[in-house]
């Protein structure tokens, strides 16, 4: 039976990982860019958040979180669009990259223990309670940053950014630098996956090096449950659907926990959910065929 306390952690995660859902749809459907560097992103941004946090300043540690993971979105970009290197490629040298520059924000240590270290949630909690001390925090960040993208989409370099994805010889044409578009939509996105992981860092209260592993298949989740919710429709409500997606996803995965379901078969359960909310559209389509075949 799915309880009250189920439906509120599937939310505050769900809001958390929606942040990396969003960066995954600027980069994946927005510039058409396959980016592998979301794994280490979300890491870096967690040891930084942690690390920020331990020496005391946990405010301090967001929007240093977030300027690392555009650095390490930056260097993707710069490897793509300078070195010519294919972008899946790209992100790949820098996730691996990025393992070692995260061992070493964490003091070459593979956990970092935040239990007696202030939080964002732990500042609020006196005000918001502990009931809604961390799902009112991590809801407003996460639709503010929804609103923010979609604002930031219709802006003149949102706008040359979603050209770059659409057509980025046509952009090339009307003198924009595809390059320099690339370079900004990927160290927006990577600063979201950072964000995302600083969050889930002060809420866990702990971080470890193998914190962002499958980091992606979540985001993908979302992102493909989100575009089931709302695919052709405009672009406030596609990324308002990301947010959707994710707390969907998080919903199934929490679900899937409470049955007591083996640890190993989650990244099982992960895969089969992208596999069906990437099937479930193409087989809406195909359904009235296979009606036709059976009469």
């Amino acid at each position: 039976m799915i309880s009250s306390a189920i439906i509120f952690s599937a939310l505050e995660l769900g809001f958390i990982y929606a942040l990396v859902a969003l960066a995954l749809f600027l980069s994946f459907r927005v510039l058409n860019i396959a980016d592998m560097t979301t794994d280490g992103a979300f890491t870096l941004g967690c040891a930084v958040s942690a690390t920020f946090a331990v020496a005391g300043h946990p405010l301090l540690g967001i929007p240093a979180a977030m300027l690392a993971g555009a650095c390490a979105g930056g260097v993707t970009a710069f490897l793509q669009t300078k070195l010519n290197i294919p972008s899946i490629l790209a992100g790949i040298i820098t996730n691996t990259g990025l393992y070692t520059v995260n061992l070493a924000v964490m003091g070459f240590s593979s956990n970092v223990n935040m239990m007696r270290a202030d939080t964002l949630f732990s500042l609020l909690q006196p005000v918001l309670g502990k009931t809604f001390g961390k799902i009112i925090p991590v809801a407003l960040i996460a639709l503010l940053t929804g609103l923010l993208l979609a604002l930031f989409l219709k802006t003149r370099i949102g706008l040359s950014i979603r050209a770059t994805g659409d057509n980025p010889d046509m952009v090339r044409s009307s003198s924009i630098n595809p390059a320099f578009t690339t370079i900004v939509g990927l160290c927006v996105a990577n600063s979201f996956t950072a964000l995302s992981g600083c969050l889930l860092a002060q809420s866990q209260k702990s971080v470890n090096i193998d914190i962002g592993s499958g980091m992606v298949t979540i985001a993908l989740a979302s992102l493909l449950i989100g575009n089931v919710f709302m695919g052709r429709r405009k672009m406030p409500l596609r990324i308002f659907g990301m947010v959707i997606g994710a707390f969907v996803f998080r919903l199934v995965y929490t679900v899937a926990l409470r049955f007591n379901m083996p640890a190993f078969m989650l990244k099982l359960v992960s895969s089969v959910i992208v596999v069906a909310a990437i099937s479930i559209p193409y087989l809406k389509e195909q359904l009235p065929l296979y009606k036709r075949k059976l009469a």
